[in-house]
């Protein structure tokens, strides 16, 4: 397989943008293909049936495409759907879930907030993930309905997006949390806003850093890392409407991109 292929990455919609910010921050030489399932979004709301169909013709769209890896940059379709694309594709499948470990391993408190969707929290594996570094340390986990929406928006800094911050915040800090983990990748985009609410004693954990970082192991593993000295580009595209979904694109990656359309889910 060639170096030269690039790295797709999707999520339900704009959110795993801060998933693939962080992966150009790492790997700067590396040509990069990022999906928005806008559609779809949140599937945290989907059936896992749904989300398995739905992120397996993704998937395949991005390896149709010349991908020499593909980033879930989705807790949810992480939870639900990471062991069947491991089992159907052959190249490395780099999933994203919430830095429960790390927060165990910092909180002073022993109080832990995990800010996520219905879907990730609900999902088997997030059980599980919390059952394993659990038993010292309390989590706190706060379903978010709306706010994932309101990144899809644009909408960071609204009097309404700040309502809902404060709602699904306070109750943890009030309970001692002094680490919030960001459970949707949609979350790091009101990181600023969230830290405001929490206070400055609160740490706000991304594990987007962390994806990224296992995406370069990954690549070096398998000796697929791209060198030279010509930076990376970015290709785009949504299953949503290209002129509400493109606008939002470009504010979340800091420039004007082009956004193509994603026409029957990547099938």
């Amino acid at each position: 397989m060639s170096v030269e292929r690039p790295v797709g990455v999707f999520d339900s919609g704009v959110g795993g943008l801060s998933v693939l910010r962080a992966i150009r921050a790492e790997l700067p030489l590396e040509d990069l293909m990022y999906v928005a399932d806008s559609a779809c979004a949140p599937y945290g709301d989907r059936s896992a049936a749904f989300v398995t169909e739905r992120v397996t013709g993704l998937t395949r769209f991005l390896v149709d495409q010349g991908a020499k890896a593909v980033v879930v940059a989705c807790n949810t379709a992480t939870a639900v759907a990471v062991k069947v694309l491991r089992s159907r594709f052959q190249i490395p499948i780099v999933a994203i879930e919430p830095a429960v470990k790390p927060a165990a391993s910092r909180t002073r408190t022993r109080v832990v907030g995990v800010l996520a969707t219905t879907g990730t929290l609900s999902s088997p594996n997030m059980g599980k993930l919390l059952a394993s570094y659990g038993s010292e340390v309390e989590f706190l986990v706060q379903p978010c309905p709306g706010l994932a929406d309101k990144v899809e928006k644009g909408e960071l800094t609204s009097e309404e997006t700040r309502t809902l911050v404060r709602r699904y915040v306070r109750p943890l800090t009030d309970k001692g949390a002094d680490i919030l983990v960001l459970g949707c990748t949609h979350y790091p985009f009101l990181s600023q806003l969230i830290q405001e609410v929490a206070g400055p004693g609160v740490d706000v954990i991304d594990p987007a850093t962390a994806v990224a970082r296992e995406l370069r192991r990954r690549l070096e593993a398998g000796g697929l890392l791209r060198h030279g000295a010509e930076e990376g580009t970015e290709r785009f595209w949504t299953s949503g409407a290209i002129d509400e979904v493109a606008p939002i694109v470009s504010q979340l990656w800091g420039r004007t991109v082009r956004v193509l359309p994603l026409v029957d889910g990547g099938r």
